[in-house]
């Protein structure tokens, strides 16, 4: 992304549609009044320039995220799916209930998918708020306190759910749910492809959709595949010594 100072703020999202997201949370409308330039709109805003093009800048930076998920300790995996995918939901949540809303209000007339799409987003968004609520509060504390004890070696006793087995069980039919969910907004929006006419808003949603998928599959990998199995693994060791 060349000589930011010079285009304008549709220009740059033309360009690279996830720069909408870094306006839109800075308040600069990207839209329909995305026609001027971006040094212009930041001192009309009182939006730090510098900022707003250090973001832009590293947009596309390739991310690290290349961990040995496998070999962590069950207490940091549970810290890091909450730091990162927990709050990376109610984060991109918000952001994408303003977009969908406003695409459903001012194109769902035409492109009556979007109206469903929007629907079935805020059923997601409240789905996912209660899930994580449950596992922050109740699933994933448990799981911390079975890694510290076998670290320590304190005597665990049962829970006062059964086992790790039954809220587990939960959690992975909720997960079920949500892939459902997801499987139907990308049906819908024919794999998150906006039509050609579409504008930044339309645009800028079908992207954030996309990338909301890709963060829950890898969510509920981490989860399903990795520290579910290992926490009925370790609680089964600890209870039976």
């Amino acid at each position: 992304m060349e000589n930011i100072e010079s285009k304008t703020v549709a220009e740059i999202v033309t360009e690279n549609i996830k720069t909408a997201d870094i306006f839109k949370k800075n308040g600069i409308d990207f839209c329909c009044g995305g026609n001027v330039k971006i040094q212009e709109i930041c001192e009309k805003k009182g939006v730090d320039f510098s900022t707003i093009k250090d973001e832009l800048l590293s947009i596309n930076n390739p991310s690290p995220d290349s961990h040995d998920f496998n070999s962590w300790e069950l207490d940091f995996l549970a810290n890091y799916i909450t730091n990162t995918h927990h709050k990376y939901v109610v984060e991109a949540n918000d952001l994408i209930i303003q977009y969908s809303d406003k695409v459903a209000k001012v194109h769902g007339h035409h492109y009556t998918e979007v109206v469903e799409i929007n629907r079935l987003f805020h059923e997601i968004a409240n789905e996912l708020k209660m899930h994580m609520h449950k596992e922050e509060m109740i699933l994933f504390p448990y799981i911390i306190q079975l890694a510290e004890a076998k670290k320590s070696g304190i005597k665990m006793i049962p829970p006062p759910f059964g086992t790790i087995q039954n809220p587990i069980n939960m959690m992975e039919a909720e997960h079920d749910g949500a892939g459902d969910v997801i499987g139907q907004i990308a049906a819908l929006s024919n794999n998150f492809t906006p039509p050609a006419e579409a504008c930044n808003t339309f645009r800028a949603l079908y992207a954030k959709l996309e990338e909301y998928q890709n963060d829950l599959f890898q969510h509920i990998h981490l989860e399903n595949n990795i520290l579910f199995p290992k926490a009925i693994a370790l609680e089964s060791e600890l209870l039976n010594d």
